[in-house]
């Protein structure tokens, strides 16, 4: 079991009907844009899971993150798949994707773009930088220094690119993925806490299990060098069909008793003694946030109490400070955060 647990499985086809919930929680007025948005969400999913094998939870959180317009934090081991997962989503939905490889050296108008004169035209010429697309795969993100990271601030929080006194907007959708290795820290720069806030999730991937991780040997040896698994994918979607769908999951409503248990949920953190630092208000926007994309993937225009724990674990994670006696003792984030979640009554009713 991995240590992503808590969050739910993956959504049932939409055809079926979701569980019976108390009527409680049901929003007033239904929301018909919910059933279209989570058919989208399972024809990306369907493209996503082929190029991407063994990885069903961290895709539907990867989805989740895109339907509540935010940005993912990515951290495995190498070679399980997250530059396959970033560029199978692109595809998917015929987005543009871009890539930046965080060096030591990297420099922040490599990020953004600059401006270069030409002598040709006695002109300023902008060269965009690769953050104007949709998908953002920002490699291996700890390896730059703190000024270049910072560089994705403006970009993060704003969809926007500041050059010389200009400001460029960003075509939506935007999302930035960012990679990290948890194992190697020779040569990396921790990311400040203003920076990892900007982050609505922080996403673990695991190893796959025997049987998926025989299927990607046996598929990866019978191709072509030079061959990728995306190359394959069908484009099922628009970045239009994306950016409704994200107004959809912003339209999901949710009751002020949901609300209040999500702010519950991180007043705790920062009551407990196992924590050092607890997570911010941000914190309880992004619980909800993932809540309601959770609820549309299941086909409903509402969320429940459910959908904000299931929320818990990756929108937490890296938001919390253990205590130095907690860390030093060999407990993990994940172990303490369910501790925490399950000390704060659900309502029911």
């Amino acid at each position: 079991m991995t240590e992503d647990a808590m969050y739910q499985p993956p959504p049932p086809p939409v055809d079926q009907p979701p569980a019976a919930v108390p009527e409680h929680f049901q929003a007033d007025q239904p929301q018909p844009q919910a059933p279209d948005a989570s058919a989208l969400v399972a024809r990306l999913r369907a493209q996503v899971e082929h190029a991407v094998l063994g990885q069903r939870e961290v895709v539907s959180q990867v989805l989740a993150g895109l339907l509540a317009g935010g940005h993912v934090l990515l951290e495995g081991k190498p070679g399980l798949g997250k530059t396959q997962l970033v560029l199978g989503l692109a595809r998917a939905f015929g987005g543009i994707f871009g890539r930046i490889q965080f060096t030591p050296d990297l420099m922040p108008s490599d990020v953004t773009g600059f401006r270069l004169f030409d002598m040709k035209s006695q002109t300023f010429q902008l060269r965009r930088g690769p953050v104007f697309c949709n998908l953002l795969l920002a490699d291996e993100i700890n390896r730059a220094p703190a000024k270049t990271q910072a560089a994705l601030l403006e970009v993060m929080q704003e969809r926007q690119v500041t050059i010389d006194g200009e400001t460029l907007s960003l075509s939506p959708p935007f999302m930035t993925l960012a990679t990290q290795n948890p194992v190697e820290h020779e040569g990396t720069y921790p990311l400040p806490e203003a920076q990892l806030d900007r982050f609505l999730m922080k996403i673990l991937i695991d190893y796959p299990d025997k049987t998926s991780e025989s299927e990607i040997v046996a598929r990866a040896a019978a191709e072509a060098p030079g061959d990728n698994a995306t190359k394959v994918l069908q484009v099922v979607a628009t970045p239009e069909d994306v950016v409704r769908a994200q107004a959809a999951t912003a339209a999901v409503q949710v009751v002020r008793e949901v609300v209040d248990y999500a702010v519950a949920i991180v007043q705790a953190t920062r009551e407990a003694k196992t924590v050092w630092l607890g997570a911010g208000t941000r914190g309880a926007i992004a619980l909800v946030r993932i809540g309601k994309a959770i609820a549309l993937m299941y086909g409903r225009h509402y969320v429940i109490p459910d959908d904000i724990k299931a929320a818990s674990l990756p929108v937490l994670r890296h938001r919390v400070q253990l205590a130095p006696e907690v860390a030093m003792g060999g407990q993990s984030m994940d172990e303490v955060l369910k501790i925490i979640v399950e000390s704060v009554p659900a309502p029911r009713q």
